[in-house]
Formats: structure tokens, C-alpha cells, sequence
């Protein structure tokens, strides 16, 4: 797709989804006579009503049946169509676990689940629609990519590349309209490759999703307090890029995760684990989610309270530093 100024500030009104489901798509559709896409009865919730319209052969409301939507998908990819199968996250990445596992996993069949809503961005209705474990329910199976992009530039660029192959992936859609951008003009997108978005020396800040945005004002502020921290956005989750990460280790005397997902199984446990393997590496720290939250709120409160607003995040960093040269 073209990227001018004004699509991205245009995606960016839309927010990821709205920018998956309402431009990418239909857009790779006209090329793309073999895509389909599936969704449990949340197309006008999720943007889909352009495709559907412009495509209603290549588009199924299977209902709110997630399990037979893996399934179905499943059945079309075995035809050799390329399918994208939707709903919350919250649903997609724990009802429909088994189905993943069985259909797409292990016979690595040509299906992108998209879990749209990650994160705690349905904040108002409670846990129940909290997706914060499915990085690590899907990290775990094998063959499956993940990516989460930044912005509703990125999840563009993700929904191009999902389409140009054919591995089973889980992409990660998470906020609403009004995605704060992050790339303010077009950029090279490398599947498996993290980006520098910020040059620092002190602490080397790796983060996925809505919270870049929350790791750039951070950064301004710890360079505001004498902290110089880099930015690294990590769109893909897995397979994580072993190489950037080494160049990351050697560079800073502090390492920190940032992630709208519990703190165990995610970017945070990704990034973790790769260094375990290596010698004289630098301190991680994790910031995430640990737990549910009692009380229900807006998606800023609810933030706010898990620690995950920029100001709460350079704090937690500012301390961490104070440690590490104390």
C-alpha cells in the first residue's frame, strides 16, 4: 500500500484494527483473489464491514463459535487459501487454544489468527476481556510467528506480510481508534528484526505494542533526570532476533522489558530466556502486568494502576539505575 502523511494519519484515526481489517485488507484482496477472511460476529466491531462488502465471497461470519472458526480456516488454508481468522483476543488466544494447537501448529497450515483488543485496552469490561497471557499461550506453540506491531502503520505493514507467506502466525492488534503513532513516515519493514526507534547509552528499553509509545515519552523524560535510554521496538515476538538482541546486551549497563502482558511468558520471558544462553550479560528488568486488577475503569486508568504510563515506567527505570550504580 501507498504510505503518505496523510494515510498515516488517516490509519492512525482508524488504530490498528480499524487499519488491518478496513484498509490493508481489502486492499491486499484485490490482488489476492485466494485471501479469506473469518471473523466470530464482530466484523462492524473490528472494521471488517469494507471487506465484507467489497468481498463478501471471501468473507465468513462463522458466529460466536470460535473453536469451529479455527477449524473452518483450517479446512480453507487445506484448499490453499490464505485465511485470517479474528476476534478478541481474549477469546481467540484461550477458547480457541486447542484448535490453534492442533490445526495450525502442527500441520502448519496457512491461517493468521488476529487477536484484536490485546492488552487491557476493554479495560471497562473487566478481566474477562483482558488479554494479557496470549503472547505466552502462542509463544509456546511451535511453527507459529508472533507479531505485535507499534502503531497502525506497522500492523499495515504486518497484515502485508502475513499475506506474502504462507507460516501460521498469531498477530497482535491491540488499542482502539486513535493509535498513537509512532512512525511518522514510511519505513523498511523486516519481519524477525527489531528497530532502533531511540539512541541511548545507560539503558537499552526493549518494548512491543501500544507500550512504544509509552517508551518514547519515557526516554524523554530519563534524559530530562541525566538517564540516556534507547528505544527498541520488538514487533516480532517469534522468532526473536538474536543478533539485535546481542548488539543490545553489549551495549548497556541496564536492560528493561516493557509490555501490556503479564510479565511471565511474554517479550520480557523472550528476551530473558535468549540471554540465559550468553555470558556477562547486563540486568533485566520487567515491566508488565502481574497481575488481575479487582476494580473495573478506563483503559488510562487501568494503565495508570498496573504502572504501564510513560511517567510510571521512567520512575521504575529511574530506581533500577540508582541501584545499578549505587
Amino acid at each position: 500500500m501507498k504510505v503518505t502523511s496523510a494515510n498515516i494519519r488517516m490509519w492512525a484515526r482508524l488504530g490498528q484494527r480499524g487499519s488491518f481489517f478496513g484498509a490493508a485488507l481489502p486492499e491486499i484482496a484485490k490482488e489476492k483473489k485466494n485471501l479469506k477472511l473469518l471473523t466470530a460476529d464482530v466484523a462492524t466491531l473490528a472494521g471488517m464491514t469494507t471487506f465484507q462488502k467489497k468481498f463478501p465471497e471471501q468473507f465468513f461470519n462463522v458466529g460466536i463459535a470460535e473453536q469451529n472458526m479455527i477449524g473452518i480456516a483450517a479446512g480453507f488454508a487445506m484448499a490453499g487459501d490464505c485465511v485470517f481468522a479474528s476476534t478478541y483476543a481474549s477469546f481467540i488466544a484461550v477458547r480457541s487454544l486447542e484448535h490453534i494447537r492442533q490445526h495450525l501448529s502442527h500441520m502448519k497450515l496457512n491461517v493468521k489468527v488476529v487477536g484484536f483488543s490485546a492488552g487491557t485496552i476493554m479495560a471497562k469490561s473487566g478481566i474477562s476481556h483482558w488479554a494479557t497471557e496470549d503472547i505466552a499461550f502462542m509463544r509456546a506453540l511451535p511453527r507459529l510467528e508472533i507479531f505485535s506491531p507499534a502503531d497502525a502503520l506497522e500492523a499495515v505493514k504486518i497484515a502485508e506480510y502475513a499475506a506474502s507467506v504462507t507460516t501460521p502466525m498469531y498477530i497482535r492488534i491491540s488499542g482502539g481508534p486513535n493509535c498513537p503513532i509512532v512512525y511518522k513516515e514510511d519505513y523498511d519493514f523486516q519481519p524477525g528484526k527489531l528497530v532502533t526507534l531511540r539512541e541511548g547509552e545507560d539503558v537499552g528499553i526493549i518494548v512491543t505494542g501500544l507500550m512504544v509509545n509509552e517508551s518514547l515519552t519515557a526516554s524523554n523524560i530519563l534524559k530530562e533526570n541525566g538517564i540516556s535510554a534507547a528505544v527498541y521496538n520488538m514487533h516480532t515476538i517469534k522468532p526473536i532476533d538474536e543478533q539485535g538482541l546481542k548488539n543490545i546486551f553489549d551495549k548497556h549497563k541496564l536492560i528493561v522489558t516493557v509490555e501490556e502482558h503479564n510479565v511471565t511468558g511474554g517479550l520480557g520471558s523472550a528476551v530473558a530466556e535468549f540471554k540465559s544462553t550468553l555470558n556477562n550479560t547486563p540486568r533485566q528488568i520487567f515491566i508488565g502486568v502481574s497481575d488481575f486488577l479487582d476494580t473495573a475503569g478506563s483503559h488510562k486508568y487501568v494503565l495508570n494502576v498496573l504502572g504501564l504510563t510513560a511517567e510510571k515506567i521512567a520512575a521504575k527505570i529511574k530506581d533500577e539505575w540508582s541501584n545499578c550504580n549505587a
